[in-house]
């Protein structure tokens, strides 16, 4: 069975993900922007697959059965 305050915690820490994953690509962003514009776009890496661990974060929090509806 599960609480309330899990179900709660779940969420905020797919809030603080997200609010990390934004931060953290934008000084990449930022860094590569100031430092070396001119070349490859080397935060896509960071942006494309730590957007995938990112949605399966989503997934895992979202995708869970309600209370009641177990089996």
């Amino acid at each position: 069975m599960k609480s309330a305050k899990s179900e709660s915690a779940r969420i905020w820490g797919l809030r603080f993900h997200l609010l990390f994953y934004v931060l953290g690509n934008l000084a990449q962003v930022i860094v590569w922007w100031v430092y070396d514009p001119d070349h490859f776009f080397w935060p896509l890496w960071s942006i494309v697959f730590w957007g995938i661990g990112l949605a399966f974060h989503f997934w895992g929090v979202y995708s869970q059965p309600k209370s009641g509806t177990e089996y």
